[in-house]
C-alpha cells in the first residue's frame, strides 16, 4: 500500500486521511505549548494497515516542526510513541 494522503485540518484540530472510501482521523488540541492527541480512530475495513500509526506520526512531526510537546492521551498514541523511541523527546 501507498503511503495515505494525510491532511492537516488546523480549524478542526485534526490530521485526516481517506483510503479506499473509508475515513480515519486523529484529533487533538493544544494547551499552550503541548499538543494533546485526545483520539485515533480507523475504520476496521482499513485496520491493520499502519494507517493510524501514520496519523500520530504526522501529528508528532507536525508537533516537532512547531516546537511543540506532545501529550499522547489517547492509548493508541502513547504506545505509538512508546514504540518510537526517535520521538520520546517530544514527549510532553
Amino acid at each position: 500500500m501507498n503511503d495515505p494522503k494525510i491532511r492537516h485540518d488546523t480549524a478542526r484540530q485534526r490530521f485526516d486521511t481517506v483510503v479506499e472510501g473509508h475515513a480515519g482521523r486523529l484529533e487533538y488540541r493544544r494547551e499552550g505549548n503541548v499538543l494533546v492527541i485526545a483520539h485515533t480512530e480507523v475504520p476496521e475495513a482499513i485496520g491493520g494497515r499502519g494507517i493510524a500509526g501514520k496519523l500520530v506520526q504526522a501529528a508528532v512531526e507536525y508537533a516537532r516542526d512547531a516546537g511543540l510537546k506532545v501529550a499522547p492521551v489517547c492509548s493508541y498514541s502513547s504506545e505509538w510513541m512508546d514504540r518510537h523511541p526517535a520521538y520520546a523527546d517530544l514527549r510532553a
